[in-house]
């Protein structure tokens, strides 16, 4: 799944520190949301990112796991906005993850999608390695759960931008005997708190491009 929703700009639109963020109000329902869908689902492993908002959500979610920390499933990581010409700032936003990204990509001229899938994958399979386990909740990001679901799909680094993470969302796969040629797609960005997404159009990055520009510029 992905997190809850966070607020990555202050009041003033300035943009806050990412590692440090949690979830907001609206995050914490959406968890409690998921949390209630998931209800009667028995987790044998929790896995979480690290950062705050994962971890937070996974403690709502499945309040009595004990929650394993990976970093290698941290988000993609972006350089600073102010290092981004402001003319190309809504491109970067916008058009984050459109189509097939190519590897080379960065993410707001930061960490490029071929990075992201040299950590990621190498982390699956290390889970995999470990045949203890039935069922596994992962609390992750937009970007990682779609490298996943991508290579899941394709089994090879392709990158399906159009695959959509709602906050909260929850995405089901059966990875198989033989991951990822076994693998099974069996639902995508399931939103308990939205389940018809109807509370808005917006991809989440033109969610994000919006509060930019309702701070001062």
């Amino acid at each position: 799944m992905r997190h809850g929703a966070v607020s990555y700009f202050a009041p003033d639109g300035r943009p806050v520190q990412e590692d440090g963020v949690g979830l907001n109000e609206i995050g914490r329902a959406q968890a409690e949301a998921t949390r209630d869908l998931l209800r009667g689902v028995t987790f044998d492993r929790v896995l979480t990112s690290s950062l705050p908002r994962t971890v937070e959500t996974a403690r709502i979610v499945a309040p009595e796991a004990e929650i394993e920390e990976w970093s290698d499933l941290r988000e993609l990581r972006g350089a600073r906005l102010s290092d981004i010409p402001f003319e190309r700032l809504e491109e970067e936003f916008v058009h984050a993850f459109r189509g097939i990204v190519p590897l080379e990509k960065r993410f707001l001229g930061g960490e490029t999608i071929g990075e992201l899938f040299d950590r990621v994958l190498p982390a699956l399979e290390r889970l995999l390695a470990d045949k203890s386990w039935d069922t596994v909740l992962a609390v992750l990001h937009g970007a990682v759960n779609r490298s996943i679901l991508s290579y899941a799909l394709t089994g090879e680094h392709m990158f399906l931008g159009h695959f959509e993470q709602a906050p909260g969302c929850v995405n089901v796969l059966d990875v198989g005997v033989d991951w990822p040629a076994d693998a099974i797609v069996r639902a995508v960005n399931i939103a308990p708190h939205d389940l018809l997404h109807a509370s808005s159009r917006l991809t989440t990055m033109e969610g994000y491009w919006e509060e930019f520009l309702a701070g001062p510029q």
